[in-house]
């Protein structure tokens, strides 16, 4: 009796963790057996948990009780939502849109919208991609508010997103605390209810797939109606398997282990610190290559219910050994990632694949062409860009080629596009919409890039020796020299050295694709410093102030 007590108890555990499990999932955790048949699962389950106030059984699925009541599909009220946000990381980038849809008994009924004042400006890529603009925004209430309220909507009714792990993420930053529930994924149960009949699970897929009536923009109340009407087609073709109840759906949408579960003892030991990790097969080949700002936090998180890129989940497959070394700071950790890519090439890693694919806009004759030969126009890194905005560049001018920083030819481009579609050639129009756009992100990368070659600076971070610490000297947007700065007056030889190397005559040649990708670099660190990275002007009074 107290084996299966405690048996339970674990059980209790995992779902609290997890949430709701199928039957043979619980059967596995219950038992602690590798393989059980259904049938045989629901009925040991049945017989196991009766009397057991903590846990519901329903045949096919098991789920905890109290908080929530378990409706039939058929009758549940589920809120589906999405958000539109100024970037990808969860702690660094801000809300800026909220949309909502209610679903009460498969029927979409009453909304949420809001627009959100994320409290920076709105990035151009961004922009460009949902059609918001400052001015409105900035009109817009806080983020914190407009959560409130969004919550107040969804009372207790499940929340539902597409990719939620994302959405669910910005709204716990905002809250300060968890969801009492994690979303339902609708990309997940995409996933588990249509594989091997759909090659994407992305919104846009689906909508297409379903045929449904609104259409996926990048913009929060239309994403979220199309999100919603995806999610009715799912609940039919759940209720077609025998799914009856909201926990059944759950049981459905729930990640399945991955067979690499299994490897993740090779993380054990991995230090919560920087550093750099190479995942290496049976025969000690390099297959992949990373870095992190928590090894052990890192290293743990490839073997969780998510998988990983194609080529990273192949390299997991054949996972043999990790190997890990220390930094002392993520910065430098960044800097000996991109060396060990670039002198390993490991096949998981795009950065590697990408090392010879690094073009150029040449002139020749009126008209420019993508060449792989260095030229000021680059380095670009998708053919189909470089490809249109070349077209773009037809005809310019010497004078708007010597401008191209400043716009160049863009505003006689936009004119025609003007007229073209005043003019009902649509056709055209969209031909050159899409060239300008593509020449507008060239442009926009080449700003960066040039902005970035002018940076002098000098980066200090944390060693590994105790009371040590490491300066980055950069000049000409490269890390022209690296040097350790030991505890007391020795630190400022080492600046005196450091500011000699960086003396040395700047190259004005183009930039090759490793030269860019370590501007690129820089420039996350330089923008967002980490809190134990100092960024101090290339000056010998400045650094030896700070190093008091």
């Amino acid at each position: 009796m107290q084996l299966s007590l405690d048996a339970l108890d674990r059980l209790v555990e995992t779902l609290e963790e997890r949430g709701p499990l199928t039957a043979v999932e619980a059967a596995r955790s219950l038992f602690a057996t590798s393989s059980i048949p259904s049938g045989l699962a629901c009925s040991l389950l049945a017989e196991v948990t009766a009397g057991d106030s903590r846990l519901v059984c329903t045949g096919a699925s098991v789920s905890l009780t109290g908080g929530r009541v378990d409706p039939l599909l058929d009758e549940a009220e589920l809120v589906v939502f999405d958000l539109e946000t100024t970037g990808l990381s969860a702690t660094s980038d801000r809300i800026c849109e909220i949309g909502a849809v209610r679903v009460r008994g498969l029927e979409l009924e009453d909304s949420f919208e809001s627009l959100v004042n994320p409290g920076v400006s709105l990035p151009p890529d961004i922009a460009r991609l949902t059609g918001l603009r400052d001015p409105e925004l900035r009109r817009a209430p806080p983020a914190r508010r407009v959560v409130r309220d969004f919550v107040r909507f969804a009372g207790d009714a499940l929340l539902v997103a597409h990719n939620a792990g994302f959405d669910q993420r910005f709204l716990e930053q905002r809250l300060e605390g968890r969801l009492a529930e994690p979303p339902l994924c609708t990309a997940a149960l995409a996933r588990r209810l249509l594989d091997g009949r759909v090659r994407r699970v992305g919104l846009a897929s689906l909508a297409h797939f379903f045929g449904v009536s609104t259409q996926p923009c990048h913009r929060a109340l239309p994403d979220a109606e199309a999100t919603a009407e995806i999610l009715v087609r799912l609940i039919g073709l759940a209720q077609e398997l025998g799914a009856r109840r909201l926990s059944e759906l759950r049981a459905l949408a729930a990640p399945r282990k991955r067979r690499v579960y299994g490897k993740r003892s090779l993380a054990h030991g991995a230090p919560p610190s920087p550093g750099v990790y190479l995942f290496r097969d049976r025969h000690e080949q390099v297959l992949y290559v990373g870095r992190a700002r928590d090894l052990r936090a890192r290293l743990r998180s490839y073997f969780r219910s998510e998988r990983q890129r194609p080529s990273v989940e192949a390299a997991l497959q054949a996972l043999e050994r990790i190997e890990w070394r220390r930094t002392g700071s993520e910065l430098e950790a960044a800097l000996e990632e991109l060396r060990l890519i670039r002198e390993l090439g490991p096949p998981a890693n795009s950065r590697s694949r990408r090392r010879d694919g690094a073009l150029y806009l040449r002139r020749r004759g009126d008209d420019h062409v993508v060449s792989k030969t260095p030229a000021p126009i680059g380095p670009l890194t998708s053919r189909r860009q470089a490809s249109l905005a070349a077209r773009a560049l037809s005809a310019a001018t010497d004078d708007e080629l010597e401008r191209l920083l400043d716009g160049g030819p863009l505003p006689r481009l936009q004119e025609r596009l003007e007229h073209l579609a005043e003019s009902l050639r649509y056709e055209e129009a969209a031909r050159l919409r899409d060239r300008i756009a593509a020449l507008e992100r060239v442009v926009e990368r080449l700003r960066r890039l040039d902005r970035l070659r002018r940076l002098e600076a000098c980066l200090i971070a944390p060693a590994l020796e105790p009371g040590w610490r490491t300066a980055f000297f950069v000049a000409g947007g490269t890390v022209r020299a690296q040097r350790p700065l030991p505890p007391g007056p020795g630190a400022l030889l080492e600046v005196d050295v450091g500011l000699a190397q960086c003396a040395a005559e700047h190259d004005d040649a183009p930039l090759t694709a490793e030269q860019a990708e370590d501007l690129l670099l820089l420039d996350g660190f330089v923008r967002r410093p980490p809190p134990e990275l100092a960024v101090l002007p290339l000056e010998a009074g400045a650094i030896a102030a700070h190093l008091r």
